[in-house]
């Protein structure tokens, strides 16, 4: 809930997230995009790989779990602002661990840090996400989610590109650290969800990411005297309620398996081309990117398809066109299919995170707890998968190990009509 705000507000507010969800963005793609380096640094099985990436895991795990105490509590500015330096410092840390010191256990308690950080910062951002969406009164978490996705494009091009031309990975991941941390931490200057509304005053939507507008909107905030901050008691309680909803938790299913569906992507692509498809790590590192680009070109292209469609048949199609990709990923004969089903895949993992969020946030009281659970249960796909997939690539392969992924993919078609708006 957010005060009267001007137009020029909501817009600088709007520009402010956007700015969170595309550092998020970059500081992922910047370590994923060099694990082939990371793992000939560091002389890594495909098993040790993933017990690396269960270190990561589980600090995130802990992070998403606490996030919906943690953002009642602390406020979606604060989490924002502490995570990214977390991430930050966790990126110093792990290049450090690689290119210094040679050792898997100070990058993998880099990879923890940045688990710590990542998770209550996206749970974060997301309902801060959905307050600007409430804010403008129109659908923008598409493309919220498009700026995460950009960040990841930007990421995994640096990443390429420093791969190529044998840049270190300390330096680079050192750069990017500082550059997330940084961005950050001055953007939530201009968050607006903690902010109690004041009775009798107007807020005011603004134009999308430059859409054409027919002009502002006025939106009425709710009568009544400025609510207090929650006790640490009503936090837990709205936490406990929230995994009580049965929507909330079937939410939190279906976004489970296209989370797994571009988490397995982003720890398992460039490897997959590199070993399966016989890639050299530049051209895995660009798969990755191609993955990514084409997530993105969905989720910019998602609000007028959602628009026009509704939330339920875009989640099925969705679901569908993840499977298409990822099977012929795996089975792709010559690379160039790969290359093409990345790009089927990516555009299919789109919209799961989007629209799983801005439906647990239909209620704007109840956002906050509802969002933690669903991101809760999306993020522990996104993260238990890919270092459990790493352990199973140790008996099947890496490229058939991708093939689990598609089990929860059909349970996350069947569970597409819980997405449609809630009355």
């Amino acid at each position: 809930m957010t005060t009267a705000a001007t137009t020029t507000q909501v817009s600088s507010w709007r520009n402010a997230v956007v700015v969170a969800y595309g550092a998020s963005g970059l500081a992922f793609a910047s370590w994923v995009s060099r694990l082939p380096a990371i793992r000939d640094g560091l002389d890594l099985t495909p098993g040790n790989i993933g017990l690396l990436l269960l270190c990561m895991t589980l600090g995130s795990f802990v992070s998403v779990s606490a996030s919906g105490l943690i953002v009642l509590r602390l406020g979606s500015k604060r989490t924002i602002r502490t995570g990214s330096v977390m991430v930050g410092c966790g990126l110093l840390l792990a290049g450090f661990g690689t290119s210094v010191l040679a050792s898997p256990v100070a990058t993998a308690a880099g990879l923890a840090v940045i688990g710590l950080g990542t998770a209550s910062w996206n749970t974060a951002s997301n309902v801060e996400g959905a307050a600007v969406e409430r804010a403008l009164g129109r659908h923008i978490m598409p493309r919220l989610h498009g700026a995460f996705s950009l960040g990841t494009v930007a990421g995994a091009g640096l990443g390429a590109w420093a791969a190529a031309i044998s840049v270190p990975v300390f330096w680079h991941l050192a750069a990017a650290g500082a550059v997330v941390a940084v961005s950050v931490a001055t953007a939530a200057s201009w968050f607006r969800a903690d902010i109690t509304p004041v009775a009798g005053e107007r807020t005011y939507s603004a134009d999308s990411f430059g859409d054409p507008a027919t002009g502002p909107i006025p939106v009425l905030a709710p009568a009544g005297q400025p609510e207090p901050v929650d006790a640490p008691l009503d936090s837990k309680r709205q936490i406990a309620q929230a995994w009580r909803d049965r929507r909330t938790l079937l939410l939190g299913v279906m976004v489970l398996g296209l989370a797994l569906a571009e988490g397995a992507a982003g720890d398992w692509v460039a490897l997959a081309l590199a070993d399966g498809h016989h890639q050299s790590d530049a051209a895995g590192a660009a798969g990755y990117g191609l993955f990514v680009t084409f997530m993105t070109i969905g989720r910019f292209a998602g609000t007028l398809v959602l628009d026009r469609y509704g939330r339920v048949p875009v989640m099925r199609f969705c679901a569908a066109m993840a499977v298409l990709g990822l099977g012929l990923f795996v089975f792709a004969p010559v690379p160039w299919v790969a290359y093409v089903a990345l790009a089927i895949w990516g555009l299919g993992a789109s919209l799961g995170f989007p629209v799983g969020m801005s439906a647990a946030a239909d209620d704007p009281a109840k956002a906050a707890a509802r969002v933690s659970v669903v991101s809760t249960i999306g993020y522990g796909a996104f993260l238990c998968g890919p270092p459990l997939l790493g352990l199973l690539a140790e008996h099947v392969g890496i490229l058939h190990s991708l093939l689990a992924v598609m089990v929860m993919l059909v349970v996350s078609f069947v569970l597409s009509p819980v997405a449609r708006k809630a009355a």
